[in-house]
């Protein structure tokens, strides 16, 4: 993994985008022993509107909140992709959930059709797309450890959803295992 990394995750109000990112920024820090800084943005709507979170990742104090160019882009509604998919590098990594990205119209070295939504639905319950995409993340980026990852979400959620999103991480992660996206993990 090639440092700062630069990771945006965007959708609409309400799914857990900026709640996916202070998990991921929490991990890397507290687990993996990396720097993080984490902004995020709204529509004016709130929920149902346009969200964004961005998450640097360095192996050094992070300087500037803010990125240009993303190295990883998570997708999870159309209007969001439209809006920030011209900040993903090239040679980056685009991943979107099919279901609410239905017109994916550039071409992104990397890029992953995570049916998170759906996978989600067949656990119980659509709001766990977010820990899907968790799990994916930290499979197929190698990122952190899985178990790392579970720790903080198990810190960070109310103990009545703990069950559903630690399935909703092991499906993401089993997503990327069985589809050929895994690397290594870190540590």
């Amino acid at each position: 993994m090639k440092y700062p990394l630069q990771i945006s995750l965007c959708g609409f109000g309400g799914q857990g985008i900026v709640l996916s990112s202070v998990i991921l920024g929490t991990a890397v820090v507290t687990k993996g022993g990396l720097y993080a800084v984490q902004t995020q943005s709204y529509g004016s709507e709130a929920r149902g509107g346009q969200c964004q979170a961005e998450l640097i990742v360095d192996e050094r104090p992070v300087a500037s909140p803010v990125s240009d160019d993303k190295d990883i882009l998570v997708c999870m509604f159309q209007d969001a992709y439209n809006r920030y998919v011209p900040t993903v590098k090239k040679d980056g990594m685009l991943v979107i959930d099919p279901d609410l990205v239905t017109n994916p119209d550039r071409n992104i070295a990397c890029t992953y059709a995570v049916p998170a939504t759906e996978m989600a639905v067949e656990l119980g319950n659509r709001m766990a797309a977010n820990m899907v995409m968790l799990g994916f993340l930290s499979e197929s980026t190698g990122i952190l450890k899985l178990d790392d990852l579970k720790d903080v979400v198990a810190d960070h959620v109310s103990e009545r959803f703990r069950e559903l999103n630690m399935k909703a991480i092991d499906a993401g992660a089993g997503f990327a295992k069985d589809n050929g996206f895994y690397r290594r993990q870190a540590g």
